[in-house]
């Protein structure tokens, strides 16, 4: 019997590690995971450009931006309002880091060549509460749409804190 029971929590899930109170750049993780996610169609293609996106923004490498984006997808689970995000991205980082969050999100807005009305509406949503004005945002969207259309021309790393 001793045996069984060994057997069977062996099959039993194990208690989640706790999620880690999100930061600027896990929230705008959150943020990328939650537009990929939320025409349902959650591609490998938007997987790996988020990983870039962090990578690029942050200084990861490509298993540091895989880690930090797994992470993502469960806060981006955990919780319910996108503001909560957008909000801390707006009290953590200056102008430049948040015009550079809303141009990651217009990325993946723009990922498979076109703007989804929910991907757009969470978009907005975000920029709202990061606090950025619906000229940042075509100005956003105009340089993601160059850079796309020329993917010689690439935007710059954002600085960031060291995580603790």
């Amino acid at each position: 019997m001793p045996n069984l029971l060994k057997f069977l929590k062996a099959f039993r899930p194990q208690q989640p590690t706790p999620l880690p109170d999100p930061d600027a750049e896990l929230a705008l993780g959150a943020l990328l995971v939650r537009v990929a996610k939320s025409d349902r169609d959650y591609q490998f293609e938007e997987i790996s450009l988020i990983d870039r996106i962090l990578a690029r923004m942050y200084g990861h490498n490509a298993i540091e931006a895989a880690k930090v984006r797994a992470t993502c997808e469960k806060l981006q689970a955990a919780a319910p309002e996108t503001d909560t995000f957008a909000k801390l991205i707006r009290e953590a980082t200056g102008n430049e880091e948040r015009i550079a969050a809303l141009e990651a999100l217009w990325e993946v807005v723009l990922a498979d060549g076109t703007a989804d009305e929910v991907e757009v509406r969470i978009l907005e949503d975000a920029r709202k509460a990061i606090g950025l004005s619906e000229a940042d945002s075509d100005e956003a969207r105009e340089r993601v749409q160059a850079r796309l259309d020329n993917p010689a021309s690439a935007p710059a790393k954002v600085s960031r804190a060291p995580r603790s």
